[in-house]
């Protein structure tokens, strides 16, 4: 890092960091995300211009001899980051067992960390953080649709007297390649309503965009004695 910038220099830290947030930021707009192109491409030029500031203090962070204390400019860029910390959180939303906004806010973090380097002075680094960056954003996110992951259904069924049995249900969903995390049964007496009500938590591996349901409750659905169905994934 060098202690006097040039103006030419300034430029080009300047142009490489609008044209690293600007890569990144297409990736989130073109897929809807609160976080777009302004949002990414300012984060990433305020980190940026942050280091060019602190580059150009540096001279004036020396101690004269009858001075007690020394400007600390790497506070700065540590302050830079604790705020994205912040806004990075605030970009996290959670619903139940759904979260949303981790990428977000990992994207954030990222592109200041990108606009840091390049502010900094650290070109070869940037420039190759922004290369492996465009690779997880763009390339990763067409295979990570084809890795098998654990998904959870709860599955719902009111029988009446001629249903199948509390065994043939758990037999049919492990044949399927399901595994059963909770079984639940009540019965009731009354002749105006099912015989039996039986509730159970599953769960398999399938891909996280397969959202069609599994064959495998049209074939319960079509037990003889089957009143009702829910099936909630």
């Amino acid at each position: 890092m060098a202690l006097t910038l040039q103006w030419d220099e300034i430029a080009l830290r300047l142009v490489l960091t609008v044209i690293a947030g600007t890569l990144v930021g297409i990736d989130r707009s073109e897929r809807g995300q609160a976080a777009g192109l302004r949002t990414t491409l300012l984060v990433c030029l305020a980190a940026s211009v942050a280091m060019i500031q602190m580059n150009l203090l540096m001279p004036t962070a020396g101690k004269t001899p009858d001075s007690f204390a020394t400007l600390d400019l790497m506070r700065l860029p540590l302050g830079i980051l604790t705020g994205m910390g912040f806004i990075g959180g605030g970009a996290i939303l959670r619903r139940g067992n759904m979260v949303q906004g981790v990428t977000t806010a990992a994207t954030l973090w990222l592109v200041t960390v990108i606009g840091l380097c390049l502010g900094g002075g650290q070109l070869a680094l940037g420039i190759t953080t922004l290369a492996m960056a465009l690779l997880v954003l763009w390339a990763m996110k067409r295979l990570e649709p084809l890795i098998r992951q654990e998904r959870h259904a709860t599955l719902s069924v009111s029988l009446n007297a001629a249903g199948p049995t509390d065994d043939d249900i758990p037999a049919m969903l492990s044949r399927a390649g399901f595994q059963i995390r909770s079984w639940d049964v009540v019965s009731n007496r009354s002749d105006a309503a099912p015989l039996r009500k039986v509730r159970c938590e599953v769960s398999w591996r399938g891909r996280r965009d397969d959202i069609l349901t599994p064959p495998i409750v049209d074939q319960i659905a079509q037990l003889p004695g089957v009143t009702r169905l829910r099936w909630k994934a």
